[in-house]
């Protein structure tokens, strides 16, 4: 038989990220890969702009064609290799938190049960005690009325 306690239920909660956290985490991860693709772009584009401005000094137009048309073309690439790392990233991301949400979920079920039976097992003890002893349990029963009655009038 496993005992519950609400000591357990506590540090569980304590213990365990819930799903809110979770998202957020993800949403972060996601915020941080848009940013990190954005000043991989700019810097790309800033670096083509300085290369255009320097090749521009230079006489030989075809030769400035080349290097733009090559430059464009290493933007995109690195744009895509970009774009591929945190679709990458974003996947794993997901992946891993859809697995930790799953695990979480049957340890919620499995104590949750726990939980069911233990109290059931509690209720049955009670009025089993109820049965074998009826008129201890009513003065038990009256003497914690007396003393919650007394505690909610002074407030």
């Amino acid at each position: 038989m496993v005992t519950i306690t609400p000591e357990d239920i506590k540090m569980a909660q304590n213990n365990n990220p819930t799903a809110d956290n979770m998202k957020k985490d993800a949403a972060a991860a996601g915020q941080q890969a848009k940013n990190d693709l954005h000043e991989g772009a700019k810097k790309v584009g800033e670096d083509i702009r300085d290369t255009a401005d320097k090749l521009g000094n230079n006489s030989n137009i075809d030769s400035l064609k080349e290097r733009g048309a090559e430059l464009a073309q290493n933007a995109r690439d690195t744009a895509q290799d970009y774009v591929e790392r945190a679709r990458e990233v974003g996947s794993d991301y997901a992946g891993r938190a859809k697995a930790e949400a799953e695990r979480l979920y049957e340890q919620g079920q499995q104590r949750a049960s726990d939980l069911t039976h233990y109290a059931g097992e509690r209720y049955d003890e009670v009025s089993e005690m109820v049965r074998r002893n009826p008129a201890q349990a009513l003065g038990i029963a009256a003497g914690v009325g007396f003393l919650v009655g007394l505690i909610l009038a002074r407030r």
